[in-house]
């Protein structure tokens, strides 16, 4: 089950119960976090997260080695971004592979941007985030984030082999605190984690998920 896509039937069959929960600012409260502006937007978008998505990113940078923190770089998305980031992808891919179905397209597509009618950054639980120093060096990840499954050989998957021991060992601590503060791990971006959306549930066996695709900002 670890491999599943986003485009799997079984996500989108995953009911959602959405609990009303608030989107924050990840860089204010007790404990702000660490954000990189690489998605910036104007509005500040892409720095909020559902208020219990951001509170166990908190408890899970107090799990890390002394001198690392968490480095946010992207949470809500909204639906038009998402659906503009998929199609896109999509048609590349149609454009590479003509003798695919329109299946296989949306799967692959799905491995590396979630469709949007389920994608959790919309719903502001998902977070793409990686590690840095004391000084603000980014740790050695195996890839640059959000690099493609073509583009890097597989080596963005989170089990990948083709990476260095150093990469391998820092996402090793990544995703240890993150899935110890109850993150969802998706296998196909090391980068990313989500929590209470529909993937979540299904992997955690939840019966629905917690937050659906929201509006920003939420009112």
């Amino acid at each position: 089950m670890s491999m599943i896509v986003m485009s799997d039937p079984r996500v989108a069959a995953i009911p959602v119960h959405e609990c009303g929960e608030p989107l924050v600012d990840v860089r204010t409260g007790r404990i702000p976090l660490l954000v990189d502006d690489r998605r910036s937007d104007p509005a500040g978008a892409f720095a909020h997260l559902r208020e219990r998505v951001r509170d166990q990113l908190v408890a899970a940078q107090d799990r890390l080695p002394d001198g690392l923190r968490l480095l946010v770089v992207e949470g809500y998305r909204p639906l038009a971004l998402q659906t503009e980031y998929f199609e896109r992808y999509s048609r590349r891919l149609r454009g590479e592979h003509p003798g695919w179905s329109v299946q296989q397209v949306r799967d692959a597509a799905s491995r590396y941007v979630s469709p949007p009618e389920i994608a959790p950054h919309s719903a502001g639980a998902a977070v793409d985030l990686t590690l840095v120093s004391a000084d603000g060096r980014e740790l050695d990840m195996g890839t640059a984030m959000n690099a493609t499954p073509e583009a890097s050989d597989g080596a963005c998957f989170a089990g990948a082999r083709n990476i260095t021991a150093a990469a391998k060992a820092n996402r090793a601590v990544l995703t240890s605190v993150l899935t110890d503060a109850g993150l969802q791990p998706y296998p196909f971006e090391w980068w990313h984690f989500s929590l209470g959306d529909r993937y979540w549930a299904l992997i955690k066996g939840q019966p629905a998920a917690l937050y659906g695709p929201t509006t920003w900002p939420r009112t």
